[in-house]
């Protein structure tokens, strides 16, 4: 949670050699968030010391700060890097330890990628699960074997401190700050104007040796823009592949390949996303909401919604509705 959510400020702590796709992500990301035109989060990049950092690209990078700037950060965030210490050795160069000793007790810190690495060699996963890109897995865990690694998912939230997969997944996890900070629809807005996804379902493991679509052969991507527009409707398998002019079995094996998913998985994930964002965004009573989503009755939006973020109903719109800017205390009173 923010410490000041009126001007949260983020630190990205950029290591040479730095992966400048990760480092740019939080500035990208975290500067688009704003409610009625004001920005959100002062977003500023600094390096472990005062000269460039050396980025993978195949450039060295000027910064405006140095390590001082994590003095009073309230998100530190470690891009993927390829220092040898963390990824190769399990060691903490004196440097980069300096540099995190002076990141306050109240932070949240996260990683992007390879960043895990550095958490791990400071023991900040030492217990805790996290994620890195699943190439890099196995160095990982036999250099981490205490941290509790999951390369399957494309980011993990241990409170106080976060992680991320490989790249891309840098920006779902940065939304998903933005989500838990301020609400969907600051969230939402970040998400197009960057022009990136608001929310990605299943895991890494929908990227690994995953063959393209043959062009030509149909894919299921208008069916799934269809069924968003209608959640509130019954959507079965055999409605979904009729409306994809295919068989039950073609449609299954294609909407895996898609997105990783079963489609009954994917379905109940996106009602469940509506069911939030109608949660925040309205005062409609929770039994409306479960039936506007798909969910049914309010008892299984409950069970649903527990199962996901582990909150009921109500407890997620006390919280996410006033964040957001506000539902009025009454909708408590719905059931």
């Amino acid at each position: 949670m923010c410490k000041n959510p009126a001007m949260h400020r983020v630190v990205v702590l950029a290591i040479s050699e730095a992966v400048g796709y990760d480092m740019q992500i939080p500035p990208a990301i975290f500067k688009a968030a704003r409610r009625d035109g004001r920005p959100l989060y002062d977003v500023r990049i600094c390096g472990v010391d005062d000269q460039p950092v050396r980025v993978s690209a195949g450039f060295s990078a000027v910064l405006e700060h140095g390590p001082e700037a994590l003095d009073d950060a309230d998100t530190v965030i470690i891009p993927g890097t390829h220092v040898e210490g963390p990824r190769r050795l399990g060691t903490l160069p004196d440097d980069i330890a300096a540099a995190l000793d002076r990141v306050p007790a109240h932070a949240r810190i996260m990683s992007i990628c390879t960043g895990a690495f550095v958490l791990g060699a400071a023991g900040l996963l030492d217990g805790r699960p996290a994620t890195t890109h699943w190439a890099h897995a196995a160095d990982f865990r036999a250099l981490y074997p205490r941290v509790r690694l999951d390369e399957n998912v494309l980011f993990v939230d241990d409170g106080d401190v976060l992680s991320s997969a490989g790249l891309a997944a840098g920006a779902d996890l940065c939304l998903h700050v933005i989500r838990a900070d301020h609400g969907s629809e600051v969230a939402n807005f970040a998400a197009r104007y960057c022009v990136v996804p608001p929310w990605r379902d299943g895991g890494q493991s929908q990227f690994i040796d995953r063959p393209l679509v043959e062009p030509g052969v149909g894919s299921t991507a208008p069916t799934r823009a269809w069924a968003l527009e209608r959640l509130g409707e019954p959507l079965d398998l055999a409605t979904l592949a009729a409306h994809a002019s295919m068989s039950l079995r073609t449609f299954s094996r294609r909407f895996r390949e898609e997105t990783g998913l079963p489609p009954h998985t994917w379905l109940t994930r996106q009602r469940v996303l509506h069911a939030r964002h109608l949660l925040e965004t309205t005062d409609l009573p929770v039994d409306r909401v479960a039936a506007e989503s798909g969910l049914g009755s309010a008892a299984s939006l409950r069970q649903h919604l527990n199962a996901a973020i582990g909150v009921s109903p109500l407890a997620y719109r006390k919280t996410f509705s006033q964040r957001a800017g506000g539902v009025s205390e009454r909708v408590e009173t719905h059931r």
